[in-house]
C-alpha cells in the first residue's frame, strides 16, 4: 500500500489449503516479526514473506464435547494487544472460548505459535482490548460486556498448546472449559437485538402501555418488559412518625462537599436528621422543631435559614440566631430563597424582600409590594456567578397568571412581564440549562418551569436581561397538580416534576429530555449528596423517607428481564388472565433428554476405552463429567447438527416474571405458530383454546418435513395451565394461525384453510390453493383476510359463506419477501419485508370483493390484461426503506391519550414508529425541512440520503423523522439558516419537531 500515491500493488499470492475466514495482522518493524495469522477451519497458520516456513497449529477443542465431532471449529473474532516490549492476540471460537495466542520469535523469524485457554464469554462479533486493561465484547446477540483483565494467564496451571507439539493430521488438543478466572465482569450494556416478537399493552395497569418484547437467540434469549422511564435505584427507605409534608437537605458551609442535615416538616413539627455514616435525629442544629417549616436552606457562605409560618430564623455559623417575626396577625404563606436573597409572601398577597449584605446580615427592603391577589407559588433563580443578586422573581397568582418582578436596585419590586395561564399555577422553578457552543463554551438558557393544577408542565424561555417570556412548550404529566423541585444532576440543574407520576426534565448529551421515573408516586423531593450516594434524591412518599439514585440518564426505556431456554418465536396474551403463552424453538439443538442420553453415552465410552489400571480414575472423571453443568448462556449450547430441533411452550406471568407451566416437545418437533381462539361449536360456550402449530423433522434447505401437527389445548386454572384436547396431523408446516368468526384460519405451507373444532381433531372446512409459495402471516377484518406470502407480497382474500369458499380478489404487482403485515383499515394494509422496506398498500377505489372463483383463469384473461394472479391489483400509497428486517408491525398507542401510530421492531433491536400527518401545512413544513437537512447534514460515510431511503423502491410519501430531528444537533448558524429558509425562528422549528414527537410517543 503506497500512501503517497494512494494505491495498492499486489506483491504475491498463494493458494490456501483450507478455506480461511479471518486474517490477523502481526505487528512488524521494531515491534514484531510482521506477517499474518490465517484463521481457517480447525487450524491457525502463520505466513510471511521470504524464507519463513508456514507454521500451523490446530484450534483446541473442549474435552468430552457434546457437539458433533465432524463439525469444524472456527475463530470468529480477535483483538490484538501490544506494548513496547510484547504483544499477544485474544481469539474467540464460535463456542465462546477465548484463547491467548503468542508467537515465539528467533531473530525475526517465528518458530512456533502458542495457544492457551484464557476464559469463556458469550460469542461476540467484535472485541477490543483497551490500553487501561479492559476488554470490551460486542456480543453478536443480546447484551454487550465490559471485562477487566485481572490476570494475563501466564502463571496458572492451564496447559499451553504449541505448534511444535507432534500431532497427527486431523487431531487436535483438548482443554477443560471453566468459569471466569482471568477476566472480571465490570459492566453490561443492554441490547435488545434481535427482537423477534413484541406486544404493546398495559397489562400492569400503569396508564402507560408496556412493551413486551422477546429477544436474543438460544440460551441467551430473554423476555423483556420495557417501560418508558428512567431506572431508579433505591438506596434507603425508612418509616417516619406521622405524615410528613416536605423535605430539604442543607450544607453547613458552601465549602462542604456533602449535605449535613435532612430536615423533614410535619403538620405541627419539624424533624432534623444529621447525615454521617448513618442518618440520626439531632436537636442542637438551631432549627426550631415545634413548628411546621415552609423552607430550609443554606444561605451565604456558612449560615442556615429556616422559614416557618410565624417568621424567619437565620442561624449563623457561630450558633447566633436572628429572628424576624411576622407583623400583626399576618403569617407567611409562601417563600422563595437562594444563596443571598429571601422573598416571602404574607397573607393577603403582600411580598416582603430581604437581601444579604457583606457582613452576612439579612436586611429587609423598605417597601413592600401588594400583589392584589393571593400568592400561590414563587421562585428565585440561583445568584449568577460574580454577581450580588439574582435579578428576577417569578410569582404565580390565583388569577391564573405568572408575574416576573425585578429585584434590581434601580427598580426593585416593579413588574416586568406577565404570562396568562390556562389554569392555576401550582409551582414554579427557574433553572439554567446548558447547551454547548461551537467554541465549546457553555451558553445556557434560563427556563421558567410552571406546574399547573391540571397536571400540565409549561417550560418557557426567560430573557436574562429583560425578563421577557417566550417560546412556551407544554407537556401533560399526570392527573395531579404538578410540584416542581430543582435538583443537581451531573453538574447542572435539572427539574423534578411530581404529579401522579414523577418526571425529570434534564439536559444530557446536548439535548433536552423529559422522562418519567419508573417508581412509586412521590410527594416532595430534594437533591441529596453523601459519600455513599453523591448524586441522589431524598423524597417522601406517604409516611416514608426514601433516598433514590438515577444512573442511566438518557435511556428511553428501563427493562425487566426474564431468561428463556430456547429462541422465542411468537407469543400471545390471554386477555382474561393477562398471562402469556410463548413458543420457544431452536434449530441445531438437543432437548434436555437427548442431552442427558448423549452425556451418558460419552461417559460409558470413556470408561470402556480406559485400560484396566486407570479404570477407577476414569470412572471418577466420567462421574464428574455427568454431574458438571456449565451455564449455557456463557458456554453456548452444544450443536446437535442440521435437522435437529428442540422446542417448548411456556406459560408465564409477565408482570411477576414467573413461569407457570412448561410443556416440552420431543426432539425434532418444533413449534412455529400459536394463537388463542374461541370456537362457536365448542361443547361449553366461551371456552378459550390455544392452538399451536408444529412440524416434524423439518430441514431448512431444501425446505421439507415429514409432516406437522395442530395441537389444541384448553386453558384451565384461570389461564395458568393448559390441557391437551387433541392433535390434528397436517401435511406441511402450519406457519400461520388466526381466529376467524368462531373458527380457525391456518396457513399450512402454501394452503390457506379454515378449520373447526371436532371431538377427535380439528375438521377442515374449506381451502384455497392459489397462494404461490408459503403463507407467513394471516390477519383478518370482517370477511376479508390478508394472507402474506414469503416471496410474493400480500393477497386480499374474501370468505364467501354461501359458497363456503375462499377467493383471492386482489394482490400486489411487486414481489415482496414479507416478514410482517397488518391491516390498517378495511381497504389498507402495511407490509414489512425481509430487506427492510415498509410499504402501505391500498385497494383501488373501484375495487370489488365479490369476485367469482375462477380456477381456470379463462374468465379473467379478458377483463384483466394482467398475467396471472388476482383480477385486481393493489396501489402503493407509501414506501420507505428502514434498512433492517421487520419483526413486528402493529397499530398501537404508546402514551395515554395519545394518537394511534404504526409501531415496528426490527431484527437489530430497533423500536420505531410511523406517524400519520393530519394537515397539509405539516407536510409542507417537514418536506422542506427534510430537503434542507439532506443538504446541510449529509451522512458521515457520504452516502446520499435519498438513494439510501430508496434502496429497493423509490421512497414515496414518507418523511424521515430521524433526519429531521438531527436539526437540534446542528450548529447554531446552520439552524438559523434553515429556519430562515422556512420563514420561522429556530425555536419554532424545534417546537414543531417536539410537538410531532410528543403527540404520538416519548
Amino acid at each position: 500500500l503506497d500512501l503517497g500515491l494512494n494505491h495498492v500493488v499486489r506483491k504475491y499470492s498463494e493458494p490456501l489449503e483450507d478455506h480461511a475466514n479471518m486474517l490477523i495482522s502481526v505487528p512488524g518493524g521494531n515491534e514484531g516479526p510482521s506477517g499474518v495469522l490465517i484463521c481457517s477451519e480447525n487450524y491457525i497458520t502463520y505466513k510471511n514473506f521470504g524464507d519463513q516456513p508456514d507454521i500451523r497449529c490446530p484450534i483446541p477443542r473442549r474435552r468430552n464435547d457434546l457437539d458433533d465431532h465432524e463439525r469444524g471449529m472456527l475463530f470468529v473474532c480477535t483483538a490484538t494487544h501490544k506494548t513496547k516490549s510484547m504483544f499477544f492476540f485474544l481469539a474467540q471460537t464460535e463456542q465462546g472460548d477465548i484463547f491467548k495466542i503468542t508467537l515465539e520469535v528467533d531473530e525475526d523469524s517465528v518458530t512456533e505459535i502458542k495457544l492457551k485457554y484464557f476464559d469463556s464469554a458469550p460469542v461476540c462479533s467484535s472485541m477490543c482490548v483497551l490500553k487501561t486493561g479492559f476488554l470490551f465484547l460486542a456480543s453478536e446477540y443480546s447484551n454487550h460486556y465490559l471485562y477487566q483483565i485481572a490476570h494475563l494467564g501466564e502463571d496458572d496451571d492451564e496447559p499451553e498448546f504449541s505448534s511444535a507439539m507432534p500431532l497427527d493430521e486431523g487431531e487436535t488438543f483438548f482443554f477443560q472449559p471453566r468459569t471466569l478466572k482471568n477476566l472480571v465482569l465490570v459492566d453490561e450494556m443492554e441490547s435488545l437485538a434481535p427482537i423477534l416478537h413484541c406486544n404493546i399493552s398495559d397489562l400492569a395497569n400503569e396508564d402507560t402501555p408496556q412493551l413486551y418484547t422477546v429477544c436474543g437467540r438460544g440460551p441467551r434469549s430473554t423476555l423483556r418488559v420495557l417501560r418508558h422511564g428512567l431506572e431508579v435505584s433505591e438506596m434507603a427507605v425508612s418509616d417516619l412518625p406521622g405524615s410528613p409534608n416536605a423535605v430539604w437537605t442543607v450544607r453547613k458551609s458552601i465549602h462542604e462537599e456533602y449535605d449535613s442535615y435532612i430536615i423533614v416538616s410535619f403538620v405541627n413539627a419539624t424533624l432534623v436528621l444529621s447525615i454521617g455514616e448513618t442518618v440520626e435525629e439531632v436537636t442542637d442544629s438551631g432549627f426550631l422543631g415545634t413548628t411546621p417549616t415552609l423552607s430550609c436552606s443554606s444561605i451565604g457562605n456558612d449560615a442556615l435559614l429556616q422559614i416557618y409560618p410565624d417568621g424567619i430564623r437565620h442561624i449563623r455559623s457561630d450558633r447566633r440566631i436572628n429572628e424576624w417575626k411576622t407583623p400583626g396577625k399576618k403569617y407567611i404563606v409562601k417563600c422563595a430563597v437562594n444563596q443571598r436573597q429571601v422573598v416571602i409572601a404574607l397573607t393577603g398577597g403582600e411580598l416582603v424582600y430581604f437581601e444579604m449584605d457583606q457582613t452576612g446580615q439579612l436586611n429587609e427592603y423598605t417597601e413592600r409590594k401588594d400583589m392584589n391577589s393571593e400568592v400561590i407559588c414563587m421562585a428565585l433563580p440561583r445568584v449568577p456567578q460574580g454577581e450580588q443578586r439574582a435579578r428576577f422573581l417569578a410569582v404565580g397568582l390565583a388569577d391564573e397568571t405568572v408575574r416576573i418582578i425585578s429585584l434590581d436596585t434601580s427598580d426593585c419590586l416593579s413588574p416586568l412581564s406577565t404570562q396568562a395561564l390556562p389554569a392555576r399555577p401550582e409551582s414554579l422553578c427557574i433553572v439554567e440549562m446548558g447547551q454547548q457552543d461551537e467554541s465549546g463554551t457553555n451558553s445556557s438558557t434560563m427556563f421558567l418551569n410552571i406546574g399547573l393544577a391540571i397536571g400540565v408542565l409549561l417550560r418557557t424561555v426567560m430573557d436574562t436581561v429583560t425578563g421577557e417570556l417566550s417560546d412556551t412548550r407544554t407537556r401533560y404529566l399526570g392527573t395531579r397538580a404538578v410540584k416542581l423541585f430543582r435538583i443537581p444532576m451531573h453538574g447542572t440543574d435539572a427539574v423534578l416534576a411530581i404529579s401522579s407520576r414523577t418526571w425529570l426534565s434534564y439536559f444530557y448529551q446536548s439535548r433536552f429530555h423529559l422522562s418519567p421515573l419508573s417508581y412509586d408516586t412521590l410527594e416532595y423531593a430534594c437533591g441529596f449528596s453523601s459519600e455513599q450516594c453523591t448524586q441522589g434524591i431524598v423524597a417522601i412518599s406517604t409516611n416514608t423517607l426514601r433516598i433514590l439514585a438515577l444512573e442511566k440518564l438518557g435511556a428511553v426505556f428501563n427493562q425487566v428481564t426474564m431468561p428463556l431456554k430456547y429462541t422465542p418465536r411468537k407469543f400471545v396474551i390471554d386477555d382474561e388472565s393477562n398471562n402469556m403463552i410463548l413458543i420457544e424453538t431452536d434449530h441445531n439443538t438437543f432437548t434436555e433428554n437427548s442431552k442427558q442420553l448423549r452425556k451418558q453415552q460419552i461417559a460409558e465410552e470413556m470408561v470402556e476405552t480406559a485400560d484396566d489400571d486407570s479404570k477407577l480414575e476414569v470412572a471418577k472423571l466420567a462421574e464428574q463429567f455427568l454431574s458438571e453443568d456449565l451455564p449455557e448462556e456463557t458456554f453456548s449450547s452444544p450443536k446437535a447438527g442440521h435437522g435437529m430441533w428442540a422446542s417448548q411452550i411456556r406459560i408465564l406471568n409477565p408482570i411477576k416474571s414467573e413461569t407457570l407451566e412448561i410443556i416440552k416437545f420431543e426432539q425434532n418437533e418444533a413449534a412455529f405458530s400459536v394463537c388463542i381462539c374461541q370456537f362457536n361449536n365448542s361443547p361449553v360456550p366461551g371456552l378459550t383454546y390455544v392452538v399451536i402449530g408444529t412440524s416434524r423433522d423439518l430441514s431448512l434447505a431444501p425446505r421439507q418435513c415429514s409432516g406437522g401437527f395442530l395441537y389444541t389445548y384448553r386453558l384451565v386454572d384461570d389461564g395458568s395451565h393448559m390441557e391437551l384436547v387433541h392433535k390434528t396431523p397436517v401435511d406441511d408446516v402450519p406457519t400461520a394461525l388466526c381466529p376467524f368468526q368462531g373458527r380457525l384460519l391456518v396457513g399450512v405451507g402454501k394452503l390457506l384453510r379454515i378449520y373447526d373444532l371436532g371431538k377427535k381433531k380439528l375438521l377442515r372446512k374449506c381451502e384455497n390453493k392459489h397462494i404461490p409459495n408459503l403463507i407467513v402471516g394471516i390477519k383478518c377484518s370482517g370477511n376479508r383476510i390478508l394472507a402474506s406470502d414469503n416471496q410474493e407480497s400480500i393477497h386480499f382474500v374474501k370468505y364467501k359463506a354461501g359458497e363456503n369458499s375462499l377467493v383471492a380478489f386482489a394482490d400486489d404487482t411487486f414481489p415482496r419477501w414479507v416478514t410482517q403485515a397488518t391491516m390498517l383499515d378495511y381497504y389498507t394494509a402495511a407490509v414489512g419485508d425481509k430487506f427492510g422496506n415498509l410499504a402501505v398498500l391500498r385497494l383501488p377505489q373501484d375495487s370489488k370483493d365479490n369476485v367469482e372463483d375462477d380456477p381456470t383463469g379463462n374468465k379473467a384473461i379478458w377483463d384483466r390484461g394482467l398475467l396471472n394472479g388476482a383480477s385486481q391489483k393493489l396501489d402503493m400509497i407509501n414506501m420507505f426503506h428502514i434498512g433492517e428486517s421487520l419483526t413486528y408491525l402493529e397499530l398501537a398507542t404508546l402514551i395515554p391519550g395519545g394518537n394511534e401510530a404504526l409501531v415496528y421492531t426490527t431484527l437489530s433491536g430497533t423500536i420505531g414508529m410511523f406517524v400519520p400527518f393530519t394537515s397539509r401545512e405539516d407536510i409542507d413544513f417537514f418536506q422542506h425541512l427534510e430537503m434542507h437537512m439532506r443538504n446541510e447534514a449529509p451522512p458521515l460515510c457520504g452516502r446520499d440520503h435519498l438513494s439510501y431511503r430508496s434502496s429497493y423502491i423509490p421512497v414515496k410519501a414518507t418523511i424521515d423523522g430521524d433526519l429531521c430531528e438531527q436539526y437540534n444537533s446542528l450548529e447554531p448558524s446552520k439552524r438559523k439558516a434553515i429556519a430562515d429558509e422556512l420563514d420561522r425562528s429556530p425555536s419554532e422549528v424545534s417546537k414543531k419537531l417536539e410537538d410531532m414527537r410528543t403527540t404520538y410517543a416519548f
